[in-house]
């Protein structure tokens, strides 16, 4: 028994790094095939180039995708923002007959594939005569969106100390004034952080602005047109290691947002779940 515990930690670190290596080294040849001056990317490098990088901001159709992936990420990403406070106050501070019910219906896009989510979407805006457009692209990305949402801010306000509403209303402010000067305030690393999470899930997303864009291509549409000519490869690997980078600056800034957000509750003696 004592072998087997000596044994266990060692074996799980191994395959900690086996596993990491395994999910992240494909993304570390991205930046490297990326600077290489052949189109076709194997190594050895053919040499070392900025040339594909240089030539991104000269195509007006990349320039179109990326405005409107900004356009489809700003919207759905303060429009789940908006929609997980009011849910994730719900949830937290009241007590009603199916609230967990609700919350699971909430969370059941991070379990159900999201090709039959976005078929469903796709049928839901056919009946209602919507036309595809950037502004379905949201709706679908506000839906996948939300439980993101959600997960982050219900921790800020579990972790929120319900005493100082308690004393702001014994100090005369109304319901509302105490949930925008005292509530939000509190809780804006996870709002913050919140909007970060959002914002990068909305500019990765494919299968969804897959079914619902439609003659307005965002950056994986734009991205997932170009892979059909090899001699784009080049300049859709450097697209990708700029979105890599991005993402990983977004969801770098969120976390420690939240951190500090946990830190800052646990100081104040609020219980942070």
């Amino acid at each position: 028994m004592t072998a087997i515990r000596r044994f266990l930690p060692g074996w799980l670190s191994t395959y900690a790094v086996l596993y990491l290596l395994f999910l992240y080294l494909p993304v570390i040849f991205l930046p490297i095939f990326s600077i290489n001056t052949a189109a076709t990317p194997k190594f050895p490098l053919s040499g070392v180039t900025l040339h594909w990088y240089e030539d991104l901001p000269r195509t007006p159709a990349l320039i179109d995708a990326t405005w409107n992936s900004l356009i489809v990420g700003i919207s759905a990403s303060i429009l789940s923002t908006v929609l997980g406070i009011l849910a994730a106050r719900s949830i937290t501070r009241y007590r009603y007959p199916g609230r967990r019910a609700i919350n699971g219906l909430i969370m059941a896009p991070l379990v159900l594939p999201e090709v039959i989510v976005a078929i469903s979407m796709l049928l839901v805006m056919l009946q209602l005569g919507l036309s595809l457009s950037l502004f379905t692209v949201v709706l679908g990305h506000v839906l996948v969106c939300i439980p993101y949402s959600m997960t982050v801010l219900t921790s800020g306000f579990e972790g929120f100390d319900r005493s100082l509403e308690e004393a702001s209303a014994d100090l005369g402010e109304s319901a509302f004034g105490t949930f925008r000067r005292v509530t939000l305030p509190m809780v804006a690393p996870a709002i913050i952080s919140s909007l970060l999470v959002c914002f990068t899930i909305s500019l990765d997303e494919f299968i969804i602005a897959f079914f619902l864009t439609g003659t307005e291509a965002t950056l994986p549409i734009y991205i997932w047109g170009q892979l059909r000519f090899a001699a784009k490869l080049p300049g859709v690997l450097a697209l990708g290691t700029l979105l890599l980078f991005a993402s990983f600056v977004l969801m770098t800034i969120a976390e420690i947002l939240r951190r500090r957000a946990a830190r800052r509750t646990q100081n104040e003696g609020g219980l942070y779940a």
